[in-house]
């Protein structure tokens, strides 16, 4: 099977997690939902483009392997904006600030990142799919939109390097995937061992089945594998509407001795 590949890196990142009250949470991995943003923001389909961000979200699965979470950071942030006006909507943060002037309240929030994170990130066409994966991969090489890791206060800071490799299964996939050298002369930049050392193992996360991610050998059995759930499938982007999805994790294990 065809599968695009392509590494997520920056200083800061953040996954979000659902919203309660003045916390912001963030995962430690990217959810679906802001994978099926960067892809759109490639794309140039905008958030009230409903049937196109639909057609990403059920037009592919996707796999992800994790070199760091990274460190968490917590940022207590303050922020000034108007209230809602009927169907009035503020274009711009000049029309906050200056048409919404009297109706300006301050919001408190602590929101997280992860600092120092590295992802590579796997999808595969579905039967459903609308762009073929080299129409993604040339969009994320020329994106139509600024792309960023969660927030728009958190840029890539490498290039996401898109592949497209024949595999059998996410792991395959995922191991054989040559992010390239990053921009830096440091020898440290060039190699995994940066996020990755010699003690430390890969959690890897995919949809699907579990026979998606790989053949059962003596690394991986079924019996291994947790089925996790998490709010992260897109049902609206307009109204910010999410629903449960079904995710399997596997950890590589490493022998003793």
């Amino acid at each position: 099977m065809e599968y695009l590949l392509f590494r997520l890196y920056g200083p800061m990142a953040s996954w979000g997690e659902i919203a309660v009250g003045e916390m912001r949470h963030s995962e430690a991995k990217p959810s679906k939902s802001a994978l099926i943003g960067l892809l759109a923001a490639a794309l140039g389909i905008t958030r009230e483009q409903e049937d196109q961000q639909q057609a990403l979200a059920t037009g592919y699965r996707f796999g992800i392997k994790m070199l760091s979470a990274g460190q968490v950071m917590r940022d207590y942030h303050t922020a000034q904006a108007p209230d809602s006006v009927g169907k009035f909507r503020y274009r711009t943060r000049r029309d906050e600030l200056v048409v919404g002037r009297a109706r300006l309240g301050t919001v408190l929030s602590t929101r997280e990142y992860r600092t120092d994170s590295q992802a590579v990130i796997a999808l595969c066409a579905t039967p459903e799919s609308t762009w073929e994966l080299e129409k993604l991969a040339e969009a994320l090489r020329q994106p139509h939109f600024h792309l960023y890791l969660g927030r728009k206060s958190c840029p890539l800071s490498a290039p996401l390097n898109p592949q497209i490799i024949i595999a059998d299964g996410f792991r395959a996939a995922l191991d054989g995937y040559q992010p390239g050298e990053l921009l830096c002369e440091e020898q440290a930049w060039k190699s995994d061992r940066r996020w990755l050392p010699d003690d430390e193992v890969s959690p890897y996360y995919w949809e699907g089945e579990v026979s998606d991610f790989a053949v059962a050998d003596e690394s991986f059995t079924p019996e291994s594998v947790q089925q996790l759930r998490r709010h992260d499938q897109p049902i609206s982007r307009s109204r910010w509407q999410f629903q449960p999805r079904a995710e399997y994790f596997w950890m590589n294990q490493r022998e003793v001795g």
